[in-house]
């Protein structure tokens, strides 16, 4: 389960929440913990960079919301992000530096590393997304099992017991996620991967690969 490692799909240092993950060898271990981190680094936060905005939501001076965006803490928004019209954020969410969280995209129990976008009717629930990773249109994170069954990340013969019942998506940095596309409750993408539109993505899938479906993941060249 190399891949799937958090040394393996991300650079911690282009995220805030950097102290949190670090402490895990798996992402979604830090997943029940981000509500008391962000109220614990917000409170922390250099006041001539952010804004306390309400109850424990922390806004970036630079950052753009736009007035019918929904809000609620725990939050953190980063430098120069934009929360574009009809944003519904849920609380306990991390947005990097220069992430787009477009038009009736829904966010919650989140860590979007810098650079993300999640532009158009995304859905991200108990996951974490990776520097400068990409969900094209309508593409979401399905985070509950049809049995309400603890998710179990899968790679091969391999399994992995994580003991929640939340869990979305693990998304490496400068993954592309193409339209439409659903990503199965543990789904784990590797680094630099694109996923073909419309696809239902279950499992571990490698870095620097090319997901068009189930039966046929190729290597980038």
């Amino acid at each position: 389960m190399e891949e799937c490692k958090i040394k393996n799909l991300y650079n911690l240092e282009e995220t805030i929440a950097k102290p949190l993950l670090e402490k895990f060898m798996y992402p979604w271990e830090a997943l029940p913990e981000i509500n008391d981190f962000i109220i614990q680094l917000g409170n922390k936060l250099d006041k001539e960079i952010y804004e306390l905005k309400g109850e424990n939501i922390w806004v970036a001076k630079s950052a753009t919301v736009a007035p019918t965006a929904y809000i609620k803490g725990p939050v953190i928004i980063g430098e120069n992000a934009e929360i574009r019209y009809c944003a519904f954020i849920r609380g306990k969410a991390i947005i990097g530096n220069n992430t787009v969280v477009g038009n009736s995209t829904e966010l919650k129990n989140v860590i979007l590393f810098n650079n993300v976008q999640v532009p158009h009717y995304n859905y991200v629930g108990d996951s974490i997304l990776g520097y400068k990773s990409h969900m094209g249109a309508g593409s979401i994170t399905s985070n509950v099992k049809s049995d309400k069954k603890l998710v179990i990340v899968k790679d091969g013969k391999e399994k992995i017991e994580t003991g929640l019942k939340k869990f979305g998506a693990m998304i490496g940095d400068q993954v592309e996620v193409g339209c439409g596309s659903i990503l199965n409750p543990g789904s784990v993408i590797g680094k630099n991967t694109n996923i073909y539109p419309l696809s239902s993505v279950r499992g571990v899938v490698p870095k620097n690969s090319i997901y068009k479906n189930q039966n046929e993941i190729v290597e980038k060249n």
